[in-house]
C-alpha cells in the first residue's frame, strides 16, 4: 500500500507549492509523475517549474521531450503516463489515478485548492476512496505562512 498525503492549498497557490514539494522528492534521490486533471494547464506548470525560484530550476519533462526516462519530473494528463519509472505520484487540478490500488507506487501527494469548494469536494471523494482501497492517508493544511501543518 502507498501512503497518501493531501496538501490543503490555502495560503499559497499550486504553482508556489508544487515545486517546494518536488524539489523536497527530487533532493531525497526520488523521481516523481505529477499528473494534471487538466491537459491545458501543461504549460502553465511546466513555466512554474521552471521559473519558481530565480536561483534554481526544478528539472523536468512532458511530451513530446525525448527523454522522458531520464527526467525527475514527468508532467502529464494521463494518470497512467510514467515514463521516467517514478515512484512518486502528485495529483493536481483534481486528477484521480486510474486505479486506486495505486501499483508500483510507494507515495502519493493529492494537492488541492481549499478555496474552490468543487475540489474541496473532489478531494473528499479521493479521500474516501484511497482510504477504502486499503492506504494510510495523511493530511496536511497550509499555514498562513506557506508551512505544511500535519492535522489529525
Amino acid at each position: 500500500m502507498a501512503e497518501v498525503s493531501f496538501y490543503h492549498l490555502e495560503a499559497r497557490p499550486l504553482e508556489w507549492a508544487l515545486p517546494r514539494l518536488l524539489t523536497r522528492v527530487v533532493d531525497a534521490g526520488m523521481r516523481a509523475v505529477v499528473v494534471t486533471g487538466n491537459a491545458e494547464r501543461l504549460p502553465f506548470l511546466d513555466t512554474a517549474l521552471w521559473t519558481y525560484d530565480d536561483q534554481s530550476f526544478l528539472p523536468h519533462g512532458r511530451a513530446p521531450d525525448e527523454f522522458a526516462a531520464e527526467e525527475p519530473v514527468w508532467l502529464t494528463a494521463d494518470p497512467a503516463d510514467r515514463p521516467n519509472g517514478a515512484r512518486v505520484l502528485v495529483l493536481v487540478d483534481g486528477a484521480a489515478p486510474a486505479d486506486f490500488a495505486l501499483q508500483g507506487i510507494d507515495r502519493c501527494l493529492d494537492m488541492f485548492d481549499g478555496r474552490d469548494e468543487a475540489a474541496l469536494s473532489s478531494a473528499r471523494r479521493r479521500w474516501t476512496e484511497f482510504r477504502q482501497a486499503g492506504h494510510a492517508v495523511t493530511y496536511w493544511q497550509q499555514s498562513a505562512e506557506g508551512r505544511w501543518e500535519k492535522k489529525a
